[in-house]
């Protein structure tokens, strides 16, 4: 009776419990948007919290890329997706933030059944279950995976983009608009990957 608990209990261990999905990027001026999808069985879930899995935002770039291996190690399944500055400034940045976030999830190998979201906005195109979890990635190791990844993944595109597009400070403000990066804007123009969109919002061009 023992062993036949102890097999449960592994088999609810072992089975996928959560599919968490994120994106970083969305409020920047500069570069793509991109989302992250993790797949976690309740045992990893376990393991990563106890590794220091959380809200990106809450972690050092040095800690974000210790744990980028193992989430990738320990996760079922894991997809990357991205969308571009010209899709974001001709579709607007939701549209953008979706279309990236089902390229994300259509990387993985078997559709989710459910998946849960950080924030509040539905993602329109999927028609799958789908949970929206305001500060979803301080509640649910998943989505503070997918975060992590989303994050590391942008970071190291803003970093690469730093040697094309130098005295932009890219490395260091990530394409968010800084102080300091608005400032360079006005006074050496625009890329070809910064949103105009944004920019005009923000009468900066």
């Amino acid at each position: 009776m023992r062993e036949k608990r102890e097999e449960d209990l592994q088999q609810v261990m072992n089975k996928v419990s959560e599919v968490g999905i994120d994106e970083v990027g969305r409020g920047a001026v500069f570069g793509p948007v991109f989302s992250a999808v993790v797949v976690l069985t309740e045992k990893n879930k376990l393991i990563l919290k106890q590794f220091g899995v959380n809200d990106s935002k809450k972690l050092t770039p040095k800690k974000r890329k210790l744990l980028l291996p193992k989430i990738i190690l320990l996760s079922s399944d894991y997809g990357i997706g991205q969308s571009s500055v010209r899709e974001i400034d001709k579709l607007g940045i939701r549209v953008a933030t979706e279309l990236s976030m089902i390229r994300a999830l259509n990387k993985l190998k078997d559709k989710p059944s459910e998946i849960i979201i950080d924030g509040p906005l539905l993602l329109r195109p999927w028609k799958g279950i789908q949970k929206n979890i305001v500060s979803g990635d301080s509640k649910f190791i998943a989505i503070a995976s997918s975060s992590i990844v989303a994050k590391v993944a942008r970071d190291n595109l803003m970093e690469r983009l730093e040697k094309k597009y130098s005295g932009y400070f890219i490395f260091k403000n990530k394409g968010y608009g800084t102080k300091q990066h608005l400032s360079i804007i006005k006074d050496r123009g625009i890329t070809s990957l910064h949103r105009k969109s944004f920019l005009k919002k923000s009468n900066i061009i």
